[in-house]
């Protein structure tokens, strides 16, 4: 992947990183350094199953921080209140669909890959509903590759909120 390719995140899911971020580096860091020092005290490391435990806790959290500084030095945040798409689906947006064959009733809102939880009703931007999605209008209709075959969905609303 370019790394100057810019990850579109909503501002909930920035907002999200960055406290995620904060606590890594004011909370999780100092603790870990602390029990770090705590285990090199105990004296011999070669069986310090402690040491091992902290170290390694250590490596994930440096790592983490990373990730989360470049995804976010990367971000194009998007604050889907803010979008000017005319009735178009487009990231951020959340639309209710209609499953044509059941009649069930959905609402998704479209968001980064970071942000996708099925649970909040988030669908990543990624995913084949998403793709199929992307474009439409209010009363389009979406066919949709999933696992038991083709799904269609008609577009009952779309809103940037």
């Amino acid at each position: 992947m370019n790394m100057m390719t810019k990850i579109p995140l909503t501002t909930k899911g920035a907002q999200l990183l960055r406290d995620e971020l904060h606590r890594l580096k004011t909370i999780e860091r100092p603790l870990v350094i602390a029990a770090i020092a705590e285990a090199r005290a105990q004296g011999d490391l070669s069986e310090n199953a402690e040491y091992d435990a902290a170290k390694e806790k250590q490596g994930f959290i440096e790592g983490r921080i990373a990730d989360l500084e470049g995804k976010l030095s990367t971000a194009q945040i998007i604050d889907p209140a803010s979008l000017e798409a005319e009735g178009r689906i487009v990231f951020g947006a959340t639309v209710e669909l209609e499953d044509m064959e059941s009649g069930d009733v959905v609402t998704y809102q479209i968001v980064g890959d970071d942000e996708a939880d099925i649970k909040c009703a988030k669908i990543s931007i990624s995913s084949p509903i998403a793709r199929a999605l992307i474009g439409k209008y209010e009363g389009d209709t979406a066919d949709v590759l999933a696992p038991g075959g083709v799904r269609q969905y008609e577009v009952l609303s779309v809103r940037y909120i």
